[in-house]
């Protein structure tokens, strides 16, 4: 079958960065799905990975932990899916990656498609939507609904893939006042269209922003980028016992600084539960699934940013860059081999 994949880590600029290979076909395991594989998105853990995890020496590592497919066959003892079935998922960093052919994945993991998006679209929201949800209202703890109300939410990086999903979660499920940090007129005006209350610039000082737009305090924040560079304004901007949450990976954090306030500080990896086989693995087979019903629904929509073209190595070396220039908007996608 064909992949993309890296046998060292090296700039994106180096054209041997990802390369197309032939790979022997993947068999499914007792609880997995295997899936022909339509449309993949990209994410920066994807660039990370390259980045800072090279291969043992002539092993072949393939990225991309976003998948929209057509299950071909299923393991033994699988009960949720069937041969047919169109799915969308985020798979596990521990396995290897989807910009393949054809992939292997836990069905414990796997969403069946929003019926009214097609692959590419659906492809953009697996990661993204399961790092949002699990973000506000299992770390935050925030609950559906309008109880809330009085509430407010900084998501600070609100035009990237998980601020794109986070913004409509936030906005539509939930009493919140929503303000979402974006630093391009471009970029503000998708925050805007994503449902967002407030629009600040993350390129000024936030607190000051918040102030300017007339928000003495916030009492919740999510913080999907720059957490180190943030956190003196972020814990200016927390009213008293607020909370903040977290999905970067800053390279020192003095969480002293939180003390004085009482504030709790919160992590989201959205790969924990099938990097330990948590007990309740499966919850994101239900997660992706209520994503699914509410796209259905017309109460969330896809975040596609940019579309790529065709699964290859050159166009996934195209994304990469954009990536990493932290100039993207939405997710990128890419479709068929």
């Amino acid at each position: 079958m064909k992949a993309i994949a890296y046998y060292a880590s090296l700039p994106i600029s180096d054209a041997s960065s990802l390369q197309d290979i032939e790979l022997p076909e993947p068999v499914a395991g007792p609880r997995d799905l295997l899936v022909e594989v339509k449309a993949i998105s990209v994410n920066p853990v994807d660039t990370k990975v390259r980045q800072n995890a090279p291969p043992q020496k002539g092993e072949a590592k393939v990225l991309g932990w976003d998948v929209a497919g057509v299950v071909k066959a299923v393991g033994s003892e699988v009960t949720l899916f069937k041969s047919g079935d169109k799915v969308f998922y985020a798979g596990s960093i521990a396995r290897a990656g989807g910009n393949s052919e054809m992939h292997v994945v836990d069905e414990r993991i796997v969403g069946h498609m929003p019926k009214t998006l097609g692959f590419a679209e659906a492809a953009a929201l697996p990661l993204t939507a399961i790092t949002a949800w699990e973000l506000l209202f299992e770390r935050l703890q925030v609950r559906e609904g309008q109880s809330a109300e009085g509430q407010s939410l900084l998501i600070v990086g609100a035009a990237g893939g998980v601020g794109s999903i986070l913004t409509q979660l936030a906005s539509q499920l939930t009493g919140l006042q929503v303000i979402g940090s974006a630093s391009r007129p471009q970029t503000q005006a998708w925050v805007r269209e994503l449902g967002a209350d407030l629009v600040i610039d993350h390129s000024q000082p936030l607190s000051e922003e918040l102030k300017r737009a007339g928000v003495a305090n916030v009492t919740h924040v999510a913080s999907l980028t720059q957490t180190d560079q943030h956190l003196d304004q972020l814990v200016e901007a927390l009213a008293p016992q607020g909370k903040l949450a977290l999905i970067d990976d800053p390279k020192s954090l003095d969480i002293t600084k939180l003390k004085r306030k009482s504030l709790s500080l919160h992590w989201e990896f959205m790969y924990t539960r099938s990097l330990f086989e948590t007990a309740d693995m499966i919850e994101q087979h239900k997660l992706l699934n209520r994503v699914a019903q509410l796209i259905d629904a017309g109460t969330l929509k896809t975040t596609v940013g940019e579309h790529f073209g065709t699964i290859n190595a050159a166009n996934l070396r195209r994304a990469h860059e954009l990536l990493e220039s932290g100039r993207s908007k939405g997710k990128i996608v890419l479709e068929g081999f």
